[in-house]
């Protein structure tokens, strides 16, 4: 998951969106009868577009993401898209471009409640509601890209799923088996406790220096806050300050930073550095999402990975994974005024989730979110044991609050001694109802 400067976009909300975007994230429906909604018209994926010319936006380093699709759609219908690299920060510069006037036909967007309100989904994008693609994703996917019950994102990817890497070698050291996987996140601690007594490995390897994997071990300890504290709190009825949240942020300083179960470097660890500390077994465990399995299949084989590295699922009280949207999920359609280019849309999208998903999936080399399409063989172990656990999974609060404040800023500020557990908290909440009072979000 990418991490995004939320203060600014709530500028850029507030000051550069068209003058009826912030006043309400989904308002400017133009309502016309090919974007409005309802039942579509069945589309044939592999019908000619001969002479149409669709752009698609992807972040620098997704260029190549869609690369397979694009081409097989051009030579099955005789379109021509191109993909057009966004600068970084991507979640900052697309609302920025967008303000401008400038509008793709496609693009890539974090499917989620607490991203896709940035791009004015009701003003400025395609529904998508009724796509013969919609029934055939999985429970968790059908659950994204959803905004006041209308669909605005096709789900090309899963989302990633967060749970805990661990080398095989430091268990086996440890003394550990399957058997004695977390059911809990306490029982998580107790398995780091053990790897760094008995081994000479840390238990787990944190990323001060990059800091947004911070927010992992915190996000964990929420997975017990049911629906209706979530609903709570998008509407300002509970805040980030409850002593749940305080807690989580507590327990992580004092039962792991400070009772020393993460390596001594914390402070500065990088991502790229718990990729190669965990694959030497320099730590035993790392708790991140699915880029961090990227960088492992970039580097070695299945063979290897299989030896050396596997994974297990964890929230706070059970042995349940939890999922995360990013920006790869969803490919978004936009209103353009131009007829023939919206359905053009229409169709690369049901030609990606239709007859080409296969082969889509295949190329990319990553888990099918429709039941009906078997994932690829040849996938790393530790990627099938996510795919049995996303239906069951628990999403992150990016895919439960209306804002995603910047957890991890605040939690680095914790790391270098200048905000306490209590402040961290605090920090998070001012940023959400920031951003949420600017995106006239109801309660704020």
């Amino acid at each position: 998951m990418k991490r995004r400067a939320l203060p600014a976009l709530a500028f850029i909300c507030a000051a550069a969106l068209s003058a009826t975007a912030c006043s309400d994230p989904t308002a400017g429906d133009s309502g016309s009868s090919s974007d409005s909604g309802g039942k579509q018209t069945k589309v044939d994926p592999n019908a000619r577009l001969d002479g149409v010319k669709l752009t698609m936006w992807t972040a620098q380093n997704t260029i190549n993401a869609p690369k397979q699709v694009i081409d097989a759609f051009e030579k099955a219908t005789g379109a021509k898209v191109e993909a057009q690299a966004i600068p970084d920060p991507y979640e900052q510069n697309v609302p920025t471009k967008l303000a401008s006037g400038d509008k793709p036909d496609l693009m890539f967007w974090q499917p989620s409640i607490s991203t896709l309100p940035f791009i004015q989904p009701k003003q400025n994008l395609l529904t998508l509601d009724g796509e013969e693609w919609e029934s055939k994703l999985g429970d968790t996917e059908k659950s994204l890209g959803m905004i006041d019950g209308k669909r605005y994102a096709a789900i090309v990817t899963s989302p990633s799923m967060l749970g805990v890497y661990y080398n095989k070698d430091v268990f086996k050291k440890a003394g550990l088996t399957e058997k004695d996987f977390p059911k809990s996140y306490d029982e998580l601690l107790a398995l780091g406790s053990t790897i760094t007594d008995k081994t000479d490995a840390a238990g787990f390897y944190e990323a001060g220096g990059d800091k947004w994997p911070l927010q992992w071990q915190t996000q964990v300890q929420l997975t017990d806050l049911d629906k209706q504290w979530w609903a709570d709190l998008n509407r300002n009825k509970e805040k980030w300050t409850d002593p749940v949240v305080v807690d989580a942020i507590k327990k992580y300083k004092e039962k792991l930073l400070d009772a020393g179960l993460a390596q001594k470097n914390y402070k500065t660890g990088t991502f790229t550095g718990q990729a190669d500390s965990l694959w030497k077994g320099e730590s035993g465990m790392v708790l991140n999402v699915t880029s961090f399995q990227s960088q492992l299949q970039a580097k070695y084989s299945t063979a290897e990975i299989d030896k050396r590295i596997g994974w297990f699922p964890i929230a706070n009280s059970s042995a349940t994974g939890m999922y995360s949207p990013d920006q790869t999920n969803g490919v978004v359609a936009f209103k353009t005024g131009d007829e023939k280019r919206q359905n053009a849309a229409r169709q690369f999208m049901a030609f990606w989730l239709g007859p080409d998903y296969p082969d889509y999936i295949k190329a990319m080399k990553i888990p099918s979110v429709q039941p009906s399409v078997p994932t690829p063989d040849g996938l790393p172990q530790a990627s099938k044991d996510q795919v049995a656990a996303l239906p069951t999974a628990i999403g992150v609060f990016q895919a439960k609050a209306i804002v995603a404040p910047d957890t991890h800023l605040y939690l680095a500020d914790m790391l270098y001694g200048k905000k306490s557990p209590q402040q961290v908290a605090q920090a998070i909440q001012d940023q959400f109802a920031q951003v949420a009072k600017a995106q006239g979000a109801t309660g704020f």
